[in-house]
């Protein structure tokens, strides 16, 4: 092989320099197959081609290669504990099988409000509405969530919203504890992002999930729970239910105004 700064012209060059050596030494001779310049000039382009497949294969990949190799090599799992934002949570909520219901066609539900909020609020399943339109609790009540969130003067715009199961389950049935169980890592993942200082768990369903209880509502509410030893956690009755039974609204009043007081507590913002 030629190096790299060696031309053909400099090849010839050296070998008449060579072969007059030689005849010096020996005498005269001749040789049969002549030095072709054409055929030293195919041995310096195979040279540097050679030269840069070699330097192709010393290539060191960017940062941004490395990232995308890093997350098509890791499982779900894996990739669900690096997520560094919500917007990143969303896209992996999207493509995650695991969190769809037997109902088929359905958008996801991700969440709603303010990334930043003190205050989280998490239901149990999108409807048929929130399906729809892609957003938690915009039927009839989620019109009713905002009066409340209203009458202890909060705008839907300052809290986060969001809710156990991402997708709509048939019938609006309750959600299925293997969908509960696939569905709460990635809500543990977006509560850890959101990081509110208080939590507000709408329905059964929420409550038990999060706290791992088999309690009833009645006895869960009222009261504020120490939630993964970093977030306080009340829990109330889910909107829809106040639509069905008038009698849950008095202590649903009470359970929020108790949210309100801790909130401004906590220096809550805003």
């Amino acid at each position: 092989m030629c190096p790299d700064s060696t031309t053909p012209d400099k090849l010839i060059q050296d070998i008449k320099r060579f072969l007059e050596r030689e005849r010096e030494m020996y005498g005269d001779f001749s040789i049969e197959l002549p030095v072709d310049e054409l055929d030293l000039e195919e041995v310096a382009k195979v040279d540097e081609t050679t030269s840069n497949s070699e330097e192709s294969s010393d290539h060191k990949p960017t940062e941004t290669e490395e990232q995308e190799t890093s997350a098509e090599t890791k499982s779900l799992p894996e990739r669900l504990e690096a997520c560094p934002s919500l917007e990143e949570l969303r896209e992996l909520c999207a493509e995650a099988d695991v969190l769809r219901t037997d109902l088929e066609g359905t958008n996801l539900v991700f969440g709603v409000g303010n990334p930043n909020a003190d205050l989280m609020l998490i239901g149990e399943a999108p409807g048929a509405e929130e399906d729809k339109q892609g957003e938690p609790f915009v039927g009839k009540a989620g019109q009713l969530l905002n009066k409340i969130l209203a009458a202890i003067d909060f705008d839907r715009e300052d809290v986060y919203i969001a809710n156990i199961l991402k997708h709509r389950p048939p019938n609006n049935r309750n959600p299925k504890p293997e969908e509960r169980e696939r569905s709460l890592p990635f809500l543990l993942k977006q509560i850890d992002l959101v990081d509110p200082k208080l939590i507000l768990c709408l329905g059964k369903v929420s409550a038990q999930t999060l706290l791992e209880s088999d309690d009833s509502l009645k006895s869960m509410r009222g009261k504020f729970h120490n939630f993964m030893d970093r977030y306080e956690l009340l829990a109330t009755y889910h909107p829809a239910a106040l639509l069905r039974h008038a009698k849950w609204k008095r202590p649903t009043w009470e359970d929020v105004q108790m949210l309100r007081k801790r909130y401004d507590e906590l220096g809550g913002k805003p």
